[in-house]
């Protein structure tokens, strides 16, 4: 999970994502699935940088940023999936 700041650091190369997609289509003639690797490279790549994990699908860095979650829960110590979240999804817990 990234915090904020950290996010901030791959939020351009994500952001630009469609337009690399559709460029690298275009220039190298690739299907979709590996254009998309291709494009999400400078993103893996600053993601490995911060985590030290090899991330290989840049569609999952859109869910490891941590303000998108809520706090652990007090029961099971799992992040509440989001920070408005009544009750933990994995036990069940109410929020306290």
């Amino acid at each position: 999970m990234l915090y904020d700041e950290e996010w901030s650091q791959l939020a351009e190369p994500l952001g630009n994502i469609f337009g690399l997609i559709k460029k690298v289509r275009r220039e190298q003639g690739l299907p979709l699935p590996e254009a998309v690797n291709v494009a999400g490279l400078e993103a893996l790549t600053r993601y490995r940088e911060l985590t030290g994990f090899v991330e290989t699908n840049v569609n999952a860095l859109w869910h490891h940023r941590l303000s998108l979650f809520g706090p652990p829960c007090q029961s099971c110590g799992k992040p509440l999936r989001t920070p408005s979240a009544k009750h933990c999804a994995e036990c069940g817990a109410a929020r306290v």
